[in-house]
């Protein structure tokens, strides 16, 4: 490990990496050393970003598959302990919005969907994964929320919901982890980004006023290379 390559020799999964905030992590921390596995449900996206990685001198490996169906998890965690053995960073990037809409009207079709990716999904990842974290000299896990997830606002009610489990689910995670003293665990609300996800919700927004992906990705490095407790939120700013 070198001051410029800081996670050489560490394995790093990022779910929702085809795209914006999670395609930008995993191009980062690719470039600090580590190989990453790329997951989405689009190979061909994945394709994209796997090529930039290893254009740039990095290494990853893409995983193609959809985060709701719970024994694709398992399969890819029982995959990356043959392979790997343990696994240093996991960034649990992956989401959907969903309609922005009243609560009465919330569809509940869409809404269990939304609840399988924005929470199950990541308490199936981190069931699936907790072994292989926990024979990691450190490992860290990076769960995205987002604001409306500690400050509910109207006809933002099933996303918002969503973030506002996932943020208990890793705080519990945090606490029950502590004691190891080699688990961290950091709940990173994006703030304003220009992604994919952020001109649904503002159609109307002018995407050059908004921050880049590129900036969320390098707090999360930096964040994941300095001295900081488990357990806390924190929030990225332009």
């Amino acid at each position: 490990m070198t001051d410029s390559k800081p996670f050489a020799d560490k394995l790093a999964l990022v779910t929702g990496a085809s795209r914006g905030i999670g395609a930008a992590t995993a191009e980062a921390l690719a470039a600090t050393g580590a190989h990453v596995i790329l997951v989405a449900r689009t190979a061909s996206a994945l394709e994209e970003v796997e090529q930039r990685i290893h254009e740039a001198g990095g290494s990853a490996t893409i995983a193609p598959l959809d985060l709701t169906q719970g024994e694709s998890i398992g399969k890819l965690a029982a995959a990356a302990a043959e392979r790997w053995g343990k696994l240093d960073i996991l960034v649990l990037n992956a989401a959907m919005l969903g309609s922005l809409t009243p609560v009465q009207d919330i569809d509940p079709k869409e809404y269990s969907r939304l609840l399988s990716l924005n929470v199950l999904s990541n308490q199936a990842l981190i069931a699936a994964f907790d072994p292989l974290l926990r024979k990691a000299e450190r490992a860290d896990v990076v769960a995205l929320t987002s604001s409306v997830g500690g400050e509910p606002r109207a006809f933002w009610g099933a996303y918002g919901s969503s973030k506002a489990a996932l943020e208990g689910l890793l705080g519990s995670y945090a606490d029950e982890t502590a004691f190891t003293k080699t688990i961290r665990v950091h709940i990173v609300d994006p703030g304003a980004t220009r992604t994919r996800m952020r001109a649904l919700a503002f159609p109307g927004e002018e995407p050059e006023s908004l921050k880049p992906p590129e900036v969320v990705a390098q707090a999360i490095v930096d964040r994941l290379t300095a001295d900081v407790p488990t357990g806390e939120k924190v929030r990225v700013d332009a």
